[in-house]
């Protein structure tokens, strides 16, 4: 489960005029050859850089470093890159899961701005922006509001702009798809949100939502048909009929076929097979158990890749597979998703001190004893610099515990991971500007900038180690609490595991194992929990409904508490709202009432409860409130939403073609990455 944190960022670099250039230089291939040149460090160049290297509208683009990748030896970078290989190989499966268009809507685009030259400069700029908001987003609607969003050029505009491609080489058929796109292209009433939950006027959450992963169906047809491939199938209804297009590549022998996504999945297998020779024994069982799995579909198969993936602390780490289950209604089914990361040695020993002191912290948790784990597995933690993510996985990421499904947690465990190089990046493109805004008083201001970095790394921490790996089922239940919970249980387990880092930042501890000095840092927190509830409704500019999960747990916690305690108020000052904590200790009566109930909820699978609880506290808000918030949030010219590029890495090759080195280096622009990357994947 991820723990995300939408941080806006301070600065801004222009793309003009560098576009044809790039387009050229993004078709560079992997390997780079033996020359003088390479012999220092690229990534010196680029820490006195800001992180923040563009932006378009309210999305800004972040450049992510991994200082940490020098310091591996040369099978441990091999190792590395052949992984990083495996998720880029993933990526394009997210456009198509995110929409049936999304595939045939990116070559479009790309194969325009490969064939550039001679376009309108002006034309060009649009394209382009709304090629990096579609990369950024995986497809045409924002990943953090699942609104749809349509291009500033014309219909005219992209005509104009495709005879000039196919001047240029560009093959003639990109005419016609156009054509055939222009719907999903230009009409925001076409497919306007990616995922609907919770649809307006009774319409049915798998119809109302553009997503591909279901076709035809709705949650009627599902009522009594079993699936046998819930996280890694399509579902289709075909002449009344339900079937499963499972995503699986096939075996060799021909005697599991091939499924949807066969291309992109051999394709992953090809690399994961390079990366054998230099991976240690522990990870060449996950990564044996990961072929299996993507040539078989097989559930089993990934349950495998879960348990042994647990038990291997291989360093570089990676996760590759159809993970999280956010975009889909049923919260069923799972986005591809892939990562490599590498160990930050400097942040990992905090980390590993909340994995050390899980079991305290289990067992002075606020719920029923009955659903304490009196021997929980603490999960493996580690402090990482994310060398790349791709699919459904992105920079806004700071935090992660996985596997997601708790037949795995219960008997082996789960790791955890804080992603440093996110956070670094996404600090310093935000600044202090936010908190200097929403921040009600001086005290307040002054506690954050002391203390409100620490609060955010501890409070990530704690989210990821002893939030979601704690507590245990009741017996009654023969299955996943998912399966229970349904569309609710997303929800339900961030909230679950941000309320459990909220309950222990009083704990006395934290001052015990060293990673805190006073209460200023608690109070830090809960100051950013409140003021969270307010800032984060600038990320839904229209509407008066959340839809995303870790949005609607603040908004969860924040107004079960005003409701219950009294200790957080809403509170007016010279015009503006500021959402303010009267009362710390009453607060944390209130994180412990509402962490004690959703406890229970998730471990005796009640539906309606968790219905009841999420529909009066966390989906609804004030849209005056909202709309002073957007307003204000405008005047500091802070993106919204971040979007991450991440190191590329090449082989290296001595003067006799023998690889003697992995360099890695900063594009520092979406488009040439992003373009590699096509090229890389052969589309």
């Amino acid at each position: 489960m991820k723990k995300t944190s939408r941080a806006a960022t301070a600065s801004i670099l222009s793309v003009a005029g560098f576009l044809c250039v790039l387009c050229a230089s993004a078709l560079n291939t992997h390997f780079v050859a033996a020359s003088p040149a390479i012999s220092s460090s690229p990534s010196q160049a680029t820490q006195s850089q800001p992180s923040l290297v563009a932006r378009v509208g309210d999305t800004g683009f972040i450049q992510l470093t991994a200082e940490s990748f020098n310091s591996l030896s040369l099978s441990q970078k091999l190792d590395a890159y052949w992984l990083y290989m495996a998720a880029v190989a993933v990526h394009p499966i997210v456009y198509d899961q995110n929409s049936v268009y999304g595939l045939r809507e990116k070559h479009l685009l790309e194969t325009i701005l490969t064939n550039s030259y001679g376009i309108d400069p002006a034309v060009l700029q649009k394209i382009t922006d709304y090629a990096m908001l579609f990369w950024g987003n995986q497809g045409n609607h924002y990943s953090f509001n699942s609104h749809k969003f349509v291009p500033t050029f014309t219909r005219e505009e992209l005509k104009a702009a495709i005879t000039q491609a196919m001047r240029n080489g560009a093959s003639d058929k990109i005419e016609k798809e156009a054509v055939e796109l222009d719907k999903t292209i230009f009409d925001p009433d076409f497919q306007p949100m990616l995922t609907m939950k919770n649809p307006k006027d009774g319409e049915d959450p798998l119809q109302a939502s553009s997503n591909n992963y279901y076709s035809g169906v709705t949650l009627k047809d599902l009522l009594s048909y079993t699936e046998h491939y819930p996280l890694n199938s399509r579902l289709v209804k075909k002449n009344g009929r339900l079937d499963e297009e499972i995503y699986r590549a096939g075996t060799p022998d021909g005697k599991i076929l091939g499924g949807l996504y066969a291309r992109q999945l051999s394709l992953a297998i090809a690399n994961l097979q390079h990366a054998l020779p230099y991976a240690p024994a522990s990870q060449k069982k996950v990564i044996t158990d990961l072929i299996r799995y993507y040539q078989s579909g097989d559930p089993k198969d990934w349950l495998q890749v879960g348990a042994d993936w647990v038990g291997d602390k291989t360093n570089p780490d990676f996760s590759n597979g159809f993970v999280e289950v956010y975009k889909d209604p049923r919260g069923q089914k799972g986005a591809i998703q892939g990562f490599v990361t590498i160990v930050d040695e400097k942040l990992n020993q905090m980390m590993n001190k909340f994995a050390t002191n899980a079991a305290y912290f289990e067992q002075r948790a606020p719920w029923d004893p009955q659903y304490k784990n009196p021997n929980p597995n603490p999960p493996i933690v580690n402090a990482v610099e994310a060398l790349v993510e791709t699919g459904d996985f992105e920079v806004n990421t700071i935090g992660d515990n996985l596997p997601n499904e708790a037949e795995i947690h219960a008997k082996y465990g789960s790791k955890s991971f804080i992603f440093t190089n996110s956070i670094r990046a996404l600090s310093e493109a935000a600044g202090q500007k936010i908190v200097q805004e929403y921040a009600y008083s001086q005290e307040e201001k002054d506690r954050a900038r002391e203390y409100g970095a620490l609060a955010a790394n501890l409070m990530t921490a704690m989210h990821e180690v002893i939030g979601h790996g704690s507590g245990r089922l009741s017996p009654k239940l023969n299955k996943e609490p998912a399966s229970y919970i349904k569309e609710y249980y997303s929800t339900l387990e961030e909230t679950r595991a941000d309320l459990m880092a909220l309950w222990n930042f009083w704990d006395p501890k934290l001052k015990e194992m060293g990673v805190v000095t006073n209460d200023e840092v608690a109070k830090a927190a809960y100051d950013s929990e409140a003021r969270a509830a307010l800032v984060q409704l600038r990320e839904v500019p229209t509407g008066d409904t959340i839809e995303e999960d870790h949005r609607r747990g603040t908004q969860l916690i924040v107004n079960f508490i005003r409701d219950k305690t009294g200790a957080i108020e809403p509170t007016e000052l010279d015009g503006k709202e500021y959402m303010v904590v009267k009362d710390y200790a009453k607060m944390r009566e209130g994180v412990g009432m509402l962490l004690a109930e959703l406890m229970r909820i998730r471990a005796e699978g009640d539906y309606d409860a968790a219905k009841a609880l999420i529909s009066k506290y966390g989906i609804h808000f004030n849209t005056e409130w909202r709309d002073q918030i957007v307003a204000r949030f405008k005047k500091l010219y802070l993106p919204t939403f971040s979007v991450g590029i991440y190191p590329n890495l090449d082989l290296h090759k001595d003067r006799d073609g023998k690889i003697d080195d992995v360099i890695i280096s900063y594009p520092r622009n979406i488009m040439q990455q992003q373009l590699r990357w096509a090229k890389i994947n052969g589309q």
